[in-house]
């Protein structure tokens, strides 16, 4: 069963393909669909993959594979105004609902050090295992430095992150310092004042008013590559 915005997209990425031979980027599909952000186009493309519309090629940007026999028997819903569609399946669904695996936008890296440059927004993705998803928008992000290695994450490391802009004193956070810098520490609420704790001896504590520091999410999550 899809939406309409979702019956859009899936439109848009096949004649997309037809046409260009490359499925269209986030900021592509963004445009085409009039939405303010990528994570809308997120949301609507792991909606489709859980339903069986299309498939994402691992390791590889850009890369979504469009079933083509899900097309058979598409009707629009006649209820809630005409604001459903209805895919109807040919044969035996078990190997689209069964995915262990799906994807999570990879917006860049994150500073667990030195505070660097506020995350950047792409278009990689990165395949999850699907427990380690909790309910909600999630995205992933590259670590840079070596501050929380204590905590177990080093440089190199993948982190998931559940987006929030709330989180309790203990939570790992991603940290927007006065809107330009982005960081991965723990969180410490102490009185009026916000404390980012690094999870190495090597780096200090920053101290800092509330009003200078946005919760970006939660860490839930963490991948490594040996």
């Amino acid at each position: 069963m899809l939406t309409k915005k979702q019956k859009e997209l899936l439109t848009y990425i096949s004649s997309s393909q037809n046409k260009n031979g490359v499925s269209p980027s986030y900021d592509e599909m963004r445009e085409a669909l009039s939405l303010k952000s990528k994570s809308g186009i997120h949301r609507l493309i792991i909606a489709l993959e859980e339903r069986g519309f299309v498939r994402r090629l691992a390791h590889k940007a850009r890369a979504l594979e469009v079933i083509k026999d899900s097309f058979s028997g598409i009707d629009i819903s006649s209820h809630d105004n005409n604001n459903l569609i209805i895919g109807k399946f040919n044969g035996n669904n078990d190997t689209l609902t069964n995915h262990k695996v799906s994807t999570l936008p990879l917006y860049g890296k994150i500073a667990a050090g030195t505070p660097i440059e506020a995350i950047q927004h792409n278009d990689q993705t990165i395949d999850v295992p699907k427990e380690m998803i909790p309910i909600g928008e999630s995205y992933a992000l590259t670590v840079e430095g070596d501050s929380m290695v204590n905590e177990g994450i080093f440089d190199g490391d993948t982190v998931l992150i559940k987006k929030t802009n709330y989180a309790d004193s203990g939570d790992i956070i991603v940290a927007l310092v006065d809107d330009s810098e982005a960081t991965l520490k723990r969180l410490r609420k102490k009185g009026q004042s916000i404390a980012l704790e690094s999870a190495n001896p090597a780096y200090e504590t920053r101290i800092l008013a509330p009003h200078r520091v946005k919760v970006q999410g939660k860490l839930i999550g963490l991948l490594r590559k040996y």
